[in-house]
């Protein structure tokens, strides 16, 4: 494994972290996630114009960039790094590479090159708070269910000249403004009951939709309510759904890990700046060995984050499955450095005024959207066989 950055992964970040600094700092991100979107749209045309970054990892043929899930993480490490409220993770991805994969040629044609272009942002609903599960970060997915019925969720019938969609998913992240969803839904009766996708039109009759409170609102969430809607069926009736899920499950695994160092290596960053500034009997804080050893910890935490990071992104292109990892070392990384993060700046770090503590909700907003790190662990453990070899340690 190479570490390397090559010339054009350089340019990407630098360019970006040039962007973000001057379009994207505390009061810009505070004003952005109060929005009633929940991001600046004029941010997002800015990415999309100079970055090309919704098409980033998108074949040209549909007007991306045909970069890798590997570019698409160094970028999302920038993102991660200035806690961008943007339609980025929903829109490209968590639902373009399910449209790659599954849609037909006239769904891809028809819908990629407006997400690569950014004059359209997509959201993947998914009935309850079963991302995680869906996407198989934290068990196999195998069991999946959108529900329908007495159960909740999603239930897809056929009607005349299409589908129709009746039920709710809460936690959609985006899914109050993105102007298309891809909505998982159960179909098929109980006999035959299977997790399908489908496509709806943001203006499509029935559809209701509002955005919720969410504990991090850097990453805005929405509830959406499908009364016999009107959708159009991604792919075909024989497409592998969960499979599918599963292996964007560790391409988004991947992309969070890294936005999550960025992140921790953002709040670190700010914590020794302070700790330098901050006097205390005569003395900067910084220069007192409890803080330092402290500060050392964190140091050590997002430099090993970064490493698994890097090496799933790597991976991610070899078909090797190591984002779940990643993730849970990345969020256990910021949430450690977010909580050193606060205390070091004592009483000023706990207020709302002060950003230390939109770092410590991302980390724990992530964990309740894609699982918790013990889970994230188990489940890695589970993929790899670490425990199934039948070989003890004495």
């Amino acid at each position: 494994m190479d570490t390397r950055l090559t010339a054009e992964q350089d340019e990407i970040r630098r360019t970006l972290r040039e962007v973000l600094r001057k379009r994207c700092g505390p009061a810009e991100v505070r004003s952005a996630a109060d929005t009633p979107a929940g991001h600046d749209p004029g941010l997002w045309s800015a990415l999309a114009d100079r970055l090309g970054l919704p098409g980033l990892a998108l074949p040209e043929r549909y007007g991306g960039v045909g970069c890798s899930v590997t570019e698409l993480a160094l970028a999302c490490e920038e993102t991660g790094r200035a806690l961008a409220p943007s339609p980025l993770l929903a829109t490209s991805v968590l639902t373009a590479p399910l449209v790659l994969a599954l849609g037909t040629e006239a769904q891809r044609a028809e819908l990629l090159p407006r997400i690569a272009a950014g004059s359209r942002t997509a959201a993947l609903a998914v009935s309850g708070p079963a991302l995680a599960t869906a996407l198989a970060l934290t068990g196999a997915n195998d069991g999946y269910s959108a529900g329908g019925g007495r159960a909740g969720g999603v239930q897809a019938r056929r009607a005349e000249g299409g589908w129709r969609l009746y039920g709710e998913a809460g936690q959609v992240l985006d899914g109050h403004s993105a102007q298309v969803l891809l909505v998982a839904a159960h179909t098929g009766g109980f006999a035959r009951s299977r997790a399908l996708l489908f496509l709806v039109a943001d203006d499509a009759p029935g559809l209701l939709r509002a955005r919720q409170t969410a504990l991090d609102a850097t990453r805005p969430q929405g509830r959406v309510q499908l009364r016999d809607v009107p959708a159009e069926l991604l792919g075909s009736e024989e497409a592998d759904v969960l499979p599918a899920l599963a292996r964007t499950g560790d391409a988004v695994a991947t992309v969070l890990a890294a936005e999550a160092v960025g992140a921790a290596d953002s709040i670190l960053e700010r914590t020794v700046e302070y700790a330098g500034q901050r006097r205390q009997f005569g003395r900067p804080i910084g220069s007192f060995q409890a803080v330092k050893h402290r500060l050392a910890d964190v140091y050590v935490a997002v430099q090993a984050a970064r490493s698994a990071a890097y090496y799933a992104a790597w991976a991610a292109g070899r078909g090797g499955p190591a984002g779940g990892l990643a993730l849970a070392q990345a969020l256990e990384a910021l949430r450690h450095a977010a909580a050193e993060g606060i205390q070091l700046h004592g009483g000023i770090g706990f207020t709302w005024e002060h950003d230390a503590h939109l770092y410590f909700k991302r980390a724990a907003g992530d964990e309740l959207l894609f699982g918790p790190v013990h889970r994230l662990r188990d489940r890695a453990a589970a993929v790899t066989g670490l425990f199934t070899g039948g070989e003890v340690a004495v």
